[in-house]
């Protein structure tokens, strides 16, 4: 039987991970008090002993920054860390000569964001002649002082190699062999976040901060997914394929009316979003407790996409066919 949600989510000598700024550290729980006495359901504190650190380190931690030492929490302590050492190691190199060889999006990840090998432009891509720009392809507001932009806190979002493995074969496939990914997508974008939510919200107390945060992550990437996509996801050689598609969900009539880009697109679109989130979360308001803990929720999400290949990226790209090239060539 699950615990009440007045109880406390972690027992006395428990054995846990507890988050000291960005990074996860195996620590025991020594005691909990209820953070606010007037409020039982504001959650608790937990005094927490840090595994191999001196007892001048316990700290009194709130909720949120504890996880169940699991083996799924364990892999992602693992792996915020490999984060954090190629940080450094990237911030202590030495800086080398800027190439402006077109690379794959994707290829020189560290967990940070990436731009992809093809120009793209920040502007929305011009539309076939006699169409409309459609609302979802707006772009996000610009930060009104550059300053501020500058001190707002960075993401660094973990994308594991087998991941960025797949950004690269994307990128070749689209620009070098002119294929297409499927659309719709078999398993699109919302097949994805939903199966993802089922699967995670089962690890969340119900009604707790946690399981809230869950729900407004997967709406947030749904959300930005459906702005991003028509203004900074797509290669070139896609753009032609982006307004069919939109020119169905906006037509009125036929299967594809009322839907979204979500409900069209599958997960190759999706892992563009993730590297280039490091980008768009830096043009918010977001504090860093917020930016840290979004970074984890990806990076789980991240995690559980790179466990599930098969079943969400392994869709067969097909040749656009020589209509589809005269059409991309003119902008018809």
């Amino acid at each position: 039987m699950a615990p009440s949600s007045s109880s406390p989510a972690y027992a006395k000598d428990e054995k846990v991970l507890c988050f000291h700024h960005e990074l996860l550290y195996e620590a025991k729980v020594l005691d909990s008090k209820v953070k606010d006495p007037n409020d039982k359901k504001d959650g608790y504190m937990y005094k927490v002993h840090y595994k191999g650190w001196k007892n001048t380190w316990d700290d009194w931690a709130p909720q949120e920054r504890l996880r169940k030492l699991t083996e799924e929490n364990k892999e992602l302590a693992s792996n915020l860390k490999k984060d954090m050492e190629a940080q450094r190691r990237a911030a202590t190199s030495k800086p080398s000569i800027t190439s402006h060889k077109k690379r794959p999006y994707g290829s020189e990840l560290t967990g940070s964001s990436a731009r992809g090998s093809e120009e793209r432009s920040s502007a929305v891509p011009q539309a076939p002649r006699g169409t409309k720009r459609g609302r979802e392809i707006e772009g996000i507001d610009k930060p009104k002082q550059e300053e501020d932009f500058v001190r707002r806190p960075a993401v660094r979002l973990f994308i594991p190699d087998s991941l960025k493995s797949i950004l690269v074969d994307d990128w070749e496939k689209v620009t070098k062999e002119q294929k297409l990914a499927t659309v719709p997508s078999p398993t699109p974008v919302t097949q994805f976040l939903n199966e993802y939510y089922e699967s995670e919200a089962n690890n969340r107390r119900p009604g707790s901060a946690d399981a809230d945060i869950l729900e407004e992550v997967i709406a947030g990437v749904k959300e930005y997914f459906n702005k991003s996509l028509g203004r900074i996801l797509l290669y070139r050689f896609e753009r032609h394929q982006f307004y069919e598609v939109h020119k169905q969900i906006e037509s009125g009539h036929g299967e594809h009316t009322g839907k979204t880009l979500c409900d069209m697109y599958g997960c190759e679109h999706l892992l563009r979003l993730f590297v280039s989130m490091p980008d768009l979360i830096a043009h918010t308001n977001m504090d860093s407790q917020s930016v840290s803990r979004l970074r984890e929720e990806l990076s789980k999400m991240t995690q559980w996409l790179a466990k599930r290949i098969p079943k969400y990226l392994s869709t067969e790209y097909e040749h656009a066919g020589q209509e589809y090239l005269d059409s991309s060539k003119n902008g018809a």
